[in-house]
């Protein structure tokens, strides 16, 4: 496997703490009361489709993202039978033990608590429990839209720096406000009445814009070298791995008021088009982020093969990116993913985690695990949305 050099930080082997120690879920998705125990660095859910497997991954990445790669509303996350559903979770950092719960309320707004204190806002909760998930619907990464990519970006940023969770939520909160103004005088004669009101709006863009440019591209920038020697490893091919972040207003040095300059610069120029639009096409929820294999954008020309390649090495990349920014190996979160991957791949996965990250992953079989993971896994069943651990399970 790869060594010290192509990452700048030492890949020593070593168990991590039991990072995600217990879980509760009540009125969760098909759960009604289900509370478990990990005992193991590997966890292996085994189960049928549509039994709960995705649920229990989905409940985690909940914790530790406040969001769902699966739902954008929290009604779709509550039982069918009630109106409210809770989520605890005991969370062992390097100096403390932390209790963190999340009550998903429809009709109503969801709530969170640390340590049965509740929260002020919600975004408090960031970087408690950091997770990274791979799962068949990453392959979006590769062939989805710039949106999928924007959002992938955004996630791995927030767990790397809770507040940009923040400065995201203001940036788009003054896109929302000028898109009204701009829809409300839309076409008319340049400058839009009240020229005031917009250019206000013109200048909180270019801040908060600028703050969400410069974040996304320092993250990117330290993540692709990452993923560019594990794309080499996990290939055994002489492919180059490129990710490159393109944004809407183009700036060269990452400081503040130049950032900002080049945003007021652009908003200038395409004014003419966003009035006649009624819309902002000025800005970060514009950029791209371009991946390439050779110097070949891999949406276009990749094959299935290259692109589980790819995902799975940003993926592995964005782990130890986590690791080696907060000082904690990140949870990771594996849904049904082998049977997304071919056996090569496979055992670079399987290979690359050992005991090193706390894993969590779902399978509708075994068959993808040899016999020492098997036995050094924690082994549960699920079914219906209640887990069991199996008659047969090793002992741990």
């Amino acid at each position: 496997m790869l060594g010290n050099a192509p990452f700048g930080f030492e890949l020593r082997r070593r168990s991590p703490p039991m990072y995600l120690q217990h879980l509760h879920l009540h009125n969760f998705r098909n759960y009604r009361d289900q509370a478990l125990t990990f005992t193991a660095p590997k966890t292996i859910i085994l189960g049928n489709n549509a039994q709960g497997k995705s649920n229990l991954l989905e409940a985690i990445e909940l914790l530790a993202t406040l969001k769902s790669h699966r739902s954008s509303r929290d009604r779709d996350l509550i039982h069918h039978s009630t109106d409210s559903s809770q989520i605890n979770a005991t969370i062992a950092q390097r100096y403390s033990t932390v209790e963190l719960g999340c009550t998903l309320r429809h009709p109503g707004r969801r709530t969170l608590s640390r340590n049965h204190e509740p929260l002020k806002r919600q975004l408090d909760a960031l970087g408690t429990l950091n997770a990274v998930q791979f799962s068949s619907l990453d392959l979006d990464l590769v062939r989805g839209t710039p949106d999928d990519r924007r959002r992938w970006l955004d996630n791995l940023v927030v767990q790397l720096e809770p507040v940009y969770a923040h400065i995201l939520q203001e940036y788009t909160h003054v896109l929302r406000q000028r898109n009204a103004l701009l829809r409300r005088h839309r076409g008319e004669a340049i400058p839009v009445a009240p020229p005031q009101q917009l250019a206000l709006w013109d200048a909180q863009l270019a801040a908060h814009g600028s703050r969400v440019t410069r974040r996304r591209a320092r993250v990117l920038q330290r993540l692709a070298p990452l993923a560019q020697a594990w794309h080499s490893e996990i290939s055994g091919q002489p492919e180059s791995l490129t990710l490159t972040y393109s944004p809407n207003v183009p700036w060269q040095e990452d400081d503040p008021h130049q950032v900002q300059q080049a945003f007021l610069e652009r908003i200038q120029q395409r004014q003419a088009v966003e009035v006649q639009r009624g819309t902002t096409v000025v800005g970060p929820h514009r950029d791209e982020i371009e991946l390439c294999i050779n110097d070949i954008p891999a949406r276009t020309y990749a094959s299935q093969g290259q692109q589980r390649t790819l995902v799975l090495a940003i993926k592995l990349a964005e782990l130890h990116l986590i690791e080696a920014v907060t000082g904690e190996p990140p949870l990771l979160l594996l849904d049904d993913v082998l049977a997304e991957l071919d056996l090569q791949r496979q055992n670079h996965l399987l290979a690359a985690i050992q005991d090193r990250f706390q894993t969590v992953i779902t399978t509708t079989h075994l068959a993808g695990f040899d016999a020492a993971w098997q036995q050094s896994a924690q082994q549960l069943t699920v079914e219906s949305g209640k887990i069991a651990s199996p008659a047969h399970a090793p002992p741990l």
